[in-house]
Formats: structure tokens, C-alpha cells, sequence
């Protein structure tokens, strides 16, 4: 037997018998549904009738648990299963999963989701902090920024509990924010890009206009290297940033759109670079019809990429990186160091940090402050300095 009556103003609470239990006691599963439409009293029914059936399958199946008896590992289930899987790239997915089981799962797993107030969270990102906290066999408690990613996970499995009413409110939502810091990048200053430049002169034009594309443009990664031929307009001398590859943590290469709006950009390439990109588009398509059927590109004619059109693994720019800059002698950085050094020489020539954080795709121009505020900071300096020049200095 299934029914459902008026609880409130706006919400209706359905009944779904489901046997009787030892005692000879009728069981009853009950739901809360709220109504957040204008219907009419037809269409109300209807609703609510459609409501109804589908809490009755569901408790027939044996798949209703109820909310006051669902523990955090089992909501995770359902919350893989109606959000995660369908709202997170495959990517976050695989993150966002290797963390609850390495580290949520083990603390949070059998708790009753109404149970977990705001002090377990605080103990718990407490704990992560504790020297010895690692579980990689390192030193040292576990990075700022890991511990917030931990934190933003729980938070966005309780914030969709909370949302379909399974608890009355998000325990995160009274814990404050881990602390954000960021540390001093190490870049290439304009000698050393000097030198780099001079170095590049001796490899193939692939590598060369890679290396000279992360620096120049200040991309991602997995943005240059998802990059196709059809997103440059070599006559303006402009890209549009619309896609990017990444790994899973299996190992297989996806391609995904920019995960925010400010992530998918068009900036403005040097005139020389431009004109290095012509000279190499002949040479990519020279080399695509040399291929013929060996050609494993498929739709897809990627900028940077494997002789045979296959796009580059998201470790191969950092490892030929690598081998260059040990082969050349030079100081060593790490490939997205490159972004980071676009960025710092912008700076030093002045360019407004607006600017130079819609070329990052940074969601707000606070982002390349906080990461840049030391080189702002020289920069302001140097600008300041220049009224010496203006303002006639006096002895005392």
C-alpha cells in the first residue's frame, strides 16, 4: 500500500508499506517531497502520483535505505551514482575517489551522515596536518593545498546530502576553509630565457615551438598539447583555448573541455611566433600526408603530437623538458615552471596583472595575485622608483 498526505505549505510526505517486521508490526518507509513549482491541482496529482511510484520501486527493489540509518559510505554510493558520475570529469572522479579511500572513507566510512557534526570535520583536517600524516613514505605532514582539496571533496558529498534533504544541514558549512598558501615559484629570469632560446635553436621545430609556446603564451600542459591546428588563426595571430588532455589515473588520455569559463580563452600570440607557426603548419602537414593510412589521428590534427597524429601522453613534454635542459646544461625547472615564467615576465615589463590572468585562464585576477604578489610587489618597487627621476630629491 502507498500513499501521501500534506505536511506543509509546500511539501507532501509519501508512505510505502514494506511488509511487517518480527512483531507482526506494519513497516513503513517514508519520504519528504517538496513542491517548488506552481501546479495545478491536476498536475499536482500527477507529480505526486509519478513521486509515489517511483519511491514504491525503489523500496520494493530494496534500494531505499533510510535516512536515518544511512551511514557516509553508503551515501557515497548514491552520491557516485547521481552526481559524481555524471556532474565530474573523469579525471576529478578518479581523484576525488582515490582520496575517500585512502583517507575519508577510513574516518568518515561508517558514521551516520546526521551524526558528523562540524568538530569531527575540524579533528579530521586537524589531523592532516600532523607531522607523519603522509602515507607516501615521505616526511612531513601533508601540502596546504592537498588538505583543502580533501576538505572541498567532503564538503561536496555532504553539500548534496544536504540538498536532497538527507540531513538538515551540511556540517562543513560551520568549519572554516584550510588556509591557502602559496609558495615562491622558481622561474627563468629574462637571461635565462636568453640562454633557453639559444639552446632551443639546435632542436627539431616541434620541440622548439613548444617550449617557445609555454613560455610565450603561458598554457597549461594539457592545454598545448590539446591544442589543434583549427583553434590558431594564424592570420591573426590568435588561439582560442577550448580544449585540454588529460590522464586518468589508469593511464588512458581523455580530451575535456576548460573546466571553468575563464579557462576557455583567446590571447594574442607574438608576431614572431606567428610566423615560426606558419612555417611549422606546412611542415605538420607535410609530415600528416607522408603518413598516409599509418595516420592514427582521426578527426583530430593536433598541434604538438605523436608522428602518427596520436596525441602526446600529458608526461612527455615534462620528460623531453627534462632531458633538454640536463643535455644543455642548464638550471633546472620544471615544465609548468614555463607558465609561471610567462607570467613573471609580463610582470617585469609591466604588463596589468588583469591582463596577464585572463591569459592564464585564472578564475580571478585574486588567483594570480596571491601567486604572483612577490613579483608584483618588485614590480611596484621598480615603478615606484622611477618618480626618483621626476620628484627633485633634497638634502636635510
Amino acid at each position: 500500500m502507498a500513499s501521501y498526505q500534506k505536511r506543509g505549505e509546500n511539501s507532501y510526505l509519501l508512505v510505502v508499506e514494506a511488509g511487517y517486521d518480527a512483531k507482526g508490526k506494519r513497516i513503513k518507509r517514508t519520504r519528504t517531497v517538496r513542491i517548488t513549482e506552481k501546479f495545478t491541482p491536476k498536475k499536482l496529482k500527477e507529480h505526486l502520483d509519478l513521486e509515489l511510484a517511483k519511491f514504491k520501486m525503489e523500496v520494493e527493489a530494496g534500494e531505499f535505505i533510510s535516512p536515518e540509518k544511512m551511514t557516509f559510505a553508503t551515501f557515497v554510493d548514491q552520491w557516485y551514482k547521481n552526481f559524481a558520475s555524471k556532474e565530474l570529469g573523469p579525471k576529478t572522479r578518479d581523484i576525488y575517489m582515490g582520496y575517500l579511500k585512502r583517507r575519508i572513507l577510513p574516518v568518515f566510512g561508517h558514521m551516520r551522515l546526521d551524526q558528523i557534526k562540524p568538530f569531527h570535520i575540524v579533528k579530521f583536517i586537524s589531523e592532516l596536518s600532523d607531522p607523519g600524516s603522509r602515507q607516501d613514505g615521505q616526511e612531513g605532514c601533508l601540502a596546504p593545498g592537498t588538505i583543502r582539496y580533501i576538505h572541498r571533496i567532503i564538503k561536496n558529498i555532504l553539500q548534496r546530502a544536504e540538498e536532497w534533504k538527507i540531513i538538515k544541514k551540511n556540517p562543513t558549512s560551520d568549519v572554516k576553509k584550510p588556509k591557502e598558501t602559496y609558495k615562491d615559484v622558481e622561474v627563468y629570469d629574462e637571461k635565462d630565457v636568453a640562454i633557453l632560446f639559444e639552446a632551443l635553436e639546435k632542436e627539431p621545430i616541434q620541440w622548439r615551438l613548444l617550449f617557445t609556446f609555454a613560455i610565450t603564451t603561458g598554457l597549461r600542459r594539457g592545454e598545448i598539447i590539446g591544442l589543434e591546428w583549427k583553434h590558431i588563426n594564424l592570420e591573426n595571430g590568435t588561439i582560442e583555448v577550448k580544449q585540454s588532455i588529460t590522464m586518468r589515473v589508469n593511464g588512458e588520455t581523455i580530451i575535456n573541455e576548460p573546466k571553468t569559463k575563464k579557462s576557455k580563452r583567446k590571447i594574442s600570440l607574438p608576431d614572431a611566433l606567428t610566423d615560426q607557426l606558419k612555417e611549422y603548419y606546412l611542415h605538420a602537414r607535410k609530415m600528416r600526408l607522408q603518413m598516409g593510412d599509418k595516420w592514427n589521428g582521426g578527426n583530430h590534427f593536433f598541434v604538438f603530437c605523436n608522428p602518427d597524429g596520436k596525441p602526446f601522453h600529458p608526461s612527455t613534454p615534462y620528460l623531453h623538458f627534462r632531458r633538454f635542459l640536463k643535455n644543455n646544461g642548464l638550471r633546472y625547472i620544471r615544465f609548468h615552471a614555463l607558465r609561471h615564467t610567462s607570467a613573471t615576465l609580463l610582470i617585469s615589463q609591466g604588463v596589468h596583472a588583469k591582463i596577464i590572468s585572463e591569459r592564464l585562464g585564472h578564475a580571478s585576477i585574486t588567483t594570480t595575485m596571491n601567486i604572483y604578489g612577490h613579483a608584483l610587489q618588485t614590480a611596484d618597487k621598480e615603478a615606484a622608483n622611477k618618480f626618483n627621476n621626476i620628484i627633485p630629491i633634497k638634502n636635510a
